[in-house]
């Protein structure tokens, strides 16, 4: 069942990082099917949150989406290489975001391939960059409506237990000072036999977004 409007405009969105792991997500481009488990997240709270691109009601082209009601994508180019895919959650002009670090692939794994151009295995979709390669995402998708039928999140019942989940601080935001240090980043164990191993670390780094 896909994730309603009311899941993803609840106001806290360090839970909703924790809820989004084991969802599934799905993509249809191009008539291809594609999808896989969220295995590892981080939050990103607005306006008080120095690593978000919309702290201290920081309003720009790019990140104007992030101020929508929660539902929708929020993609950017970083490095202008990588397309980092996020959700934006929260009541509309609260611009909370959970940025999608890693999937384990579960459908359209051929066509995942083709796009990442490397075989399957631990490093295949375990950062944010390389589960947007596989899942087709870019920054021209950012403000796609996640209720619809290009890009959306289904709940499949799995169910993760706190022993199963890492918590600690997310990677990459050095700049936001004692902000960096919050428990806002959460990854799954390898719970799931069969599928790629556990995502590791990391060093895409979040920008920021003048």
């Amino acid at each position: 069942m896909k994730l309603t409007k009311e899941f993803y405009q609840q106001q806290d969105v360090v839970m909703l990082a924790r809820e989004l792991l084991g969802k599934v997500i799905f993509t249809f481009i191009d008539g291809q099917y594609t999808a896989g488990i969220i295995s590892e997240t981080e939050a990103y709270a607005g306006v008080t949150d120095k690593a978000s691109h919309a702290f201290g009601g920081r309003r720009t082209n790019r990140t104007e989406v992030m101020f929508a009601a929660g539902g929708v994508a929020y993609v950017y180019l970083c490095y202008g290489v990588h397309h980092l895919f996020n959700v934006v959650t929260g009541p509309e002009g609260t611009p909370h975001a959970i940025l999608v670090r890693g999937i384990f692939p579960t459908e359209g794994i051929e066509i995942m391939i083709q796009r990442r151009k490397v075989k399957l295995g631990k490093k295949f979709s375990s950062g944010p960059g390389t589960s947007s390669a596989a899942l087709g995402l870019k920054s021209s998708m950012s403000g796609t409506d996640l209720l619809g039928n290009i890009i959306w999140i289904e709940d499949m019942g799995f169910n993760i237990p706190e022993n199963e989940i890492y918590v600690g601080p997310r990677i990459g935001v050095d700049y936001a000072g004692d902000d960096a240090a919050l428990p806002y980043r959460f990854l799954i164990n390898d719970i799931f036999p069969g599928l790629p191993e556990s995502p590791e670390q990391q060093p895409i780094k979040q920008i920021e977004i003048t």
